[in-house]
């Protein structure tokens, strides 16, 4: 994409080629020998600004705070043939991005501008895409793009405005509390509370305690009454996760509860009334355990008056990029990286991988990928081997083949990534630049660059 680039340079010659190079990589170019020439000149606007610290007359990091001022939006490089650590710090605190020390590489020059707008346009698509989606308040996470979950979404609201219980069926880690949640929020009892309960975490034993309550004394350890799960979401909603793990013996009680909205405590022979709204959810097949005798059909059919069900992730694939920087804005907050996006090849491993563990395993990968990052942006290199699609299998091999495999990927997709500059390599890596030159011998591998010069040679 065509980006409108400022160069700011008094020598001559560096100036003529850094514009020219720009050019032909089908940049537009405006180049001033000073700031107060540029200042004379006729205003514009510029995506990316290029700036020799030492000008003549009003100096590169003057420039570059006036224009942090007059153009927010501009990214700002600076040049300079000294690279004291005081002279880029003051200008990272004036808002520049980043440095280049004399003398530039064109290519590398080209090559951060590229990956700069690249990731400010993706900075911006996804703050476009916040601002529209929080528009829709009553939607939790707010972080939806495909027509299937819009769709959906579309129709919890509409069946929120009922009282009658609501059965969502889906795979573990696809949003199922997501949508309780929504279809709670879209109610009549959003100021009301919602409760969450997931029935494998309570004991078999205390299931009816825990659902129903229980008077004081009512069996060993009962110290005080308990008003239960039922009474202390009226005027709300319940959420019975993993209702079809609920055993048999408590299925007949749910439903007297359910249908008489009234529920007896543990050790009490009087009814109490309740007023909650019961939404389940189940990863489970509720209608063949119907059939194979697990799962009361009464109950069932009660429970299911209304019912949702909530596709997997992987049938989803227009939700991937948005979750994925939903969880990454998420995780770089809570643990303090400067990541703010993925490259197009990380993108592309998200939304073609499985995902069995769904929005879930999403959360967790991206949050692996957000702290193993060295840079700003994610790429392939920081995803884990099966999702990256490298994949280093233990029984192919032993420990050392398995980890050899892994290092040879996790190298030549850095080297993928920076288009085979080994220095650029190292630094992304964390190792010397001698050391990148040994693993790279030990594991065979050539990059990009290598196997040009070597068709080179052969021609």
């Amino acid at each position: 994409m065509a980006e409108r680039v400022l160069v700011v340079e008094d020598e001559k010659t560096l100036r003529g080629n850094l514009a020219r190079y720009l050019v032909e990589q089908g940049h537009e170019v405006a180049a001033h020998e000073s700031a107060e020439e540029f200042a004379a000149a006729a205003k514009q606007e510029f995506d990316v600004a290029l700036i020799d610290v030492n000008l003549p007359g009003k100096d590169g990091l003057t420039l570059a705070a006036d224009l942090r001022l007059t153009s927010p939006d501009t990214i700002i490089l600076i040049m300079t043939a000294y690279s004291s650590v005081e002279s880029v710090v003051d200008a990272l605190r004036l808002g520049v991005q980043d440095y280049f020390v004399k003398p530039v590489m064109l290519e590398e020059v080209a090559r951060k501008i590229d990956a700069l707008c690249e990731h400010r346009r993706l900075i911006k698509e996804n703050a476009l895409l916040r601002m529209k989606l929080a528009e829709r308040r009553e939607l939790p996470l707010a972080v939806l793009r495909s027509r299937t979950m819009l769709d959906l979404m579309d129709f919890v609201r509409q069946i929120a405005l009922s009282q009658s219980t609501v059965l969502i069926e889906g795979e573990s880690g696809s949003g199922k509390e997501v949508v309780a949640r929504t279809l709670h929020e879209a109610s009549a009892r959003r100021s009301g509370p919602f409760l969450a309960v997931n029935i494998n975490a309570i004991p078999e034993s205390l299931i009816e305690s825990h659902l129903f309550g229980h008077e004081r004394g009512a069996f060993s350890g009962a110290d005080s009454s308990r008003e239960g799960l039922f009474r202390a979401a009226s005027k709300g909603t319940l959420f019975l996760d993993e209702i079809g793990d609920l055993p048999q013996a408590h299925q007949v009680k749910l439903l007297r509860a359910i249908e008489t909205k009234e529920v007896f405590p543990v050790g009490s022979e009087r009814p109490v009334r309740t007023d909650a709204r019961i939404v389940t959810a189940t990863n489970r097949d509720l209608a063949a355990l119907v059939k194979e005798g697990k799962f009361r059909s009464d109950l069932y059919y009660r429970l299911s008056a209304l019912h949702v069900k909530v596709p997997p992730l992987r049938q989803r694939l227009d939700d991937i990029p948005v979750l994925a920087q939903h969880f990454l804005d998420k995780h770089a907050k809570e643990h303090r990286r400067p990541v703010v996006g993925f490259d197009n090849a990380a993108l592309q491993r998200l939304v073609s991988y499985a995902w069995p563990g769904n929005i879930r395993e999403l959360s967790n990968v991206v949050e692996r990928a957000t702290v193993v990052c060295t840079g700003r942006v994610i790429s392939v290199a920081d995803l884990p081997p099966d999702v990256a699609g490298r994949a280093a299998h233990p029984d192919d091999g032993g420990y050392e083949q398995t980890m050899a495999s892994f290092e040879r990927a996790l190298i030549a997709a850095t080297l993928e990534r920076v288009d085979g500059d080994r220095r650029e390599a190292a630094r992304a890596l964390g190792l010397s630049l001698a050391t990148l030159y040994r693993r790279i011998e030990k594991l065979g591998l050539k990059s990009t660059k290598d196997e040009a010069e070597t068709n080179d040679e052969s021609a």
